[in-house]
């Protein structure tokens, strides 16, 4: 601690129109940490030989921002004049995640908010069977003590009125969003039933706040909210929730119930990710994105679905996996095009900052190698290889030549469109696709190796 408090005030403080951003990451898993706002990209800073970053900014829009050390990332509330230095460990970025300097203590705030929130996810979805009374005392009650909370944070800090907003909402928001989850677990009309008055809480919500409109909480209760507004009479959410016109309806509410540009765009956003992600809806897709392109007016999100919906044409069977380059263990980088060719391959993914779930898909790599013996199994990992991987490696016993890392996971995530650590591809010889959007660990990836095996 005491060597970082030094380094720390050696940092220039910003002027009153600035602010500094500064850190250090133990076990990084990238190069790199960018800084996003309002879903776009404002800089990204290397790591020196230390592992610490920092940043002077002259002037920002200041509010909610995304920072990232892939494949982590985490909200931050930056304003003018906070001069902010964090420490993590990818080990467990969440809770190792510390904020120290001015502008930290609401940042301290938002991340033990969000823990406690992690914390209490099991407890809850035991909660689910009971009466809605029931669920909502327990509810209110784990509400009330989020705000005691916010109260005497509130008394011991001097917060802008734009920090009071963003603070408070992260335990408004996502309260609110699990009373909307229940309702469409349980179903509406049930819940009416059981209760009229259940519903009422949403008469304290803002549901056009433009100082939210990127802040994840606010955003994920805002969909499950739509959700809600789009079924039928009678219709079941986890039937719905995969259909086109359902989706269709989403973008049709937001549409009319959303003044804010910012946030009407975001939601339409958000929404269109969820449909086109549900490969299975493929067919379906081009009516949808009629639809978002008439009601969306941000150009960039426009292109942004759009070349989705490009990289999932590229992923169809049949179709060539498009190209990217990997690494292997000695840190040697290759074109995917020549390593996953020859003999029938799957692909599997898995990620440093989660390890055990590593060891889990070798287990699962041993069980396949038995009963499909004729398949080549390729491990990608997600990051580009370090030392603490190949030692990793070598205790577990792990033949590292069907061993490989992403030299660049942006690139290489969209063009594989790589959304989920679970995934599995299937390649022939010739590396064509057999299957593009296979679930490593369910039943059914037993079934398309069976179907495809050589």
């Amino acid at each position: 601690m005491f060597l970082l408090i030094c380094f720390c005030s050696c940092i220039s403080e910003p002027d009153n129109d600035g602010a500094f951003l500064g850190g250090q990451i133990i076990n990084p898993s990238s190069k790199t940490v960018s800084l996003f706002k309002n879903n776009k990209l404002i800089d990204s800073i290397v790591l020196d030989e230390k592992n610490r970053f920092q940043r002077n900014y002259d002037s920002l829009s200041y509010g909610v921002f995304k920072f990232e050390h892939l494949p982590e990332s985490q909200n931050l509330l930056l304003e003018k004049g906070d001069s902010i230095w964090f420490r993590t460990n990818t080990s467990d970025f969440n809770s190792s995640l510390v904020f120290s300097g001015r502008g930290s203590a609401k940042n301290n705030f938002l991340m033990e908010i969000y823990l406690s929130l992690q914390k209490e996810t099991r407890f809850l979805a035991s909660q689910y069977g009971q009466n809605s009374k029931v669920f909502e005392n327990v509810i209110d009650s784990l509400f009330e003590q989020k705000k005691e909370k916010w109260i005497q944070f509130d008394s011991l800090n001097k917060l802008t009125p734009k920090a009071k907003i963003i603070s408070q909402a992260s335990y408004i928001y996502p309260y609110a969003n699990r009373k909307e989850r229940y309702a469409l677990i349980r179903g509406r009309k049930k819940i009416n039933e059981q209760d009229s008055t259940y519903f009422n809480y949403r008469k304290a919500l803002n549901y056009g706040e433009r100082e939210l409109a990127y802040f994840e909480p606010y955003i994920t209760y805002m969909l499950n909210f739509l959700n809600q507004k789009a079924l039928l009479e009678d219709e079941i959410f986890f039937q719905a929730k995969d259909q086109t016109d359902f989706n269709i309806r989403r973008l049709e509410l937001i549409r009319e119930l959303v003044e804010t540009d910012d946030l009407r765009n975001n939601l339409a956003r958000s929404v269109a990710y969820e449909e086109l992600i549900n490969f299975k809806n493929f067919k379906e897709h081009s009516r949808f994105l009629k639809y978002f392109i008439a009601m969306n007016t941000s150009p960039e999100y426009v292109a942004e679905i759009m070349n989705l919906q490009t990289a999932l044409q590229k992923m169809q069977v049949k179709k060539p996996l498009p190209e990217i380059m990997l690494e292997d263990s000695q840190f040697k980088r290759e074109s995917s095009s020549a390593i996953l060719t020859g003999k029938r391959t799957v692909i599997y993914f898995w990620s440093q900052t989660q390890m055990n779930h590593y060891k889990k898909t070798q287990e699962r790599v041993k069980a396949f190698k038995k009963e499909f013996p004729k398949y080549r199994y390729v491990g990608v990992c997600i990051q580009p290889y370090n030392k603490l991987v190949q030692d990793y490696q070598k205790v577990m016993e792990i033949d590292t030549r069907n061993q490989y890392a992403f030299v660049d996971f942006e690139n290489a995530s969209k063009k594989w469109v790589l959304t989920l650590l679970n995934k599995g591809i299937v390649v022939d010889e010739k590396g064509n696709i057999l299957e593009g959007f296979g679930n490593f660990y369910s039943p059914n990836f037993n079934t398309i190796l069976e179907v495809n095996s050589p």
